[in-house]
């Protein structure tokens, strides 16, 4: 039996949820022999039993800015790893690159699909050649915001209407988002997204249900059912994500069965066009008064949260936790085989 190297944590907004992901996947994999690789907020691994106690949640480990990276012995003995982190430094193919250079397997997508993924404006330019509908937006970075912020301020009233959303190109569960109504807010969130990166898109607002489906697979990718998420937020910000209570699944989704086909399509499309493997969440909005479906990103490492869409997604589909946890081991093995023939 593979021992998987199962790494959480991370220097990143989301180290949380990551640790949280982290506790569902060791359940998720009882029959692997697992090690647990820490990853603290200054970004350095931490050995197997400091490791350990903070994926019981009986301690924490004290963090101290090293000025080395020192790998833990147990790195050695790892067969398959499982990286379950959540936005930059780990979902955006920094830590792929590292596991890529182990020659070792590793669970989720690779370098460039991760990358893709995480970067708005780049996913957006390949949905928009590869023919997938999505709103309109617009992208800038700091410096030519900084030559022209009143130009900016215009071009975006006139080509986008309000409300819209203002997001840094680069971070995921919704952080450093901000839904603007007019132009006060449209500036203090786009000063606002610029703390969080230096390329930022505004995108416009739709009156939709927000859809989600799961894909899993490697040349011949599987769509999940669909699921609609639904809450009383202005929007599904961070809070409304990981808070229990602030959103509302449903699972199936109540959609006409050719849109739910034509999510699950298009989810499969999106998936295919970044060049992903092993597993994506494809999120969509679905605008009623059009029968409209547009997507709106994909993300490469989804939650694995009890609260997480992704697996209640691949539950209702036949496929419960452990077995998704399985397969996912399955898939990473299946790809490295076939690299290295």
């Amino acid at each position: 039996m593979e021992k998987v190297g199962l790494i959480f944590g991370g220097k990143s907004g989301e180290h949380e949820i990551s640790i949280a992901s982290a506790r569902s996947v060791a359940t998720g994999l009882a029959n692997y022999p697992i090690i647990p690789f820490y990853i603290d907020r200054f970004g350095f691994w931490h050995d197997e039993e400091e490791s350990l106690a903070v994926l019981q949640g009986d301690s924490v480990v004290t963090l101290t800015a090293l000025n080395d990276l020192i790998l833990p012995e147990k790195v050695k003995e790892v067969d398959v790893w499982f990286p379950v982190l959540h936005g930059p430094n780990g979902e955006d193919g920094t830590i792929q690159g590292f596991l890529q250079m182990t020659q070792k397997p590793y669970v989720g997508n690779n370098v460039l699909a991760s990358a893709i993924g995480m970067d708005k404006i780049v996913m957006k330019s390949l949905f928009a050649k590869a023919g997938i509908p999505q709103v309109s937006y617009l992208s800038c970075n700091l410096y030519q915001w900084q030559q022209q912020p009143d130009t900016w301020l215009e071009t975006i009233e006139l080509e986008l209407q309000y409300p819209c959303f203002v997001k840094p190109s680069n971070l995921g569960s919704s952080v450093g988002i901000t839904k603007v109504r007019n132009r006060s807010e449209l500036l203090a969130g786009i000063l606002g997204a610029f703390h969080y990166d230096n390329r930022i898109l505004i995108e416009q607002g739709v009156k939709a249900r927000e859809i989600e489906c799961g894909v899993l697979g490697n040349d011949q990718p599987q769509a999940s059912v669909v699921g609609e998420i639904s809450y009383t937020s202005d929007f599904y910000d961070y809070e409304t994500k990981y808070t229990p209570g602030k959103a509302t699944l449903s699972i199936p989704a109540p959609l006409p069965p050719e849109v739910t086909s034509l999510v699950q399509e298009l989810a499969i499309k999106a998936f295919q066009t970044i060049g992903a493997r092993g597993l994506a969440r494809v999120d969509f909005f679905y605008v009623e008064s059009s029968a409209t479906v547009l997507i709106n990103e994909i993300n490469t490492m989804p939650g694995f949260t009890h609260t997480s869409m992704y697996p209640k997604l691949w539950a209702v589909s036949g496929v419960e936790f452990p077995e998704l946890c399985n397969r996912l081991i399955a898939l990473a093995l299946e790809n490295y085989d076939k690299i290295q023939r």
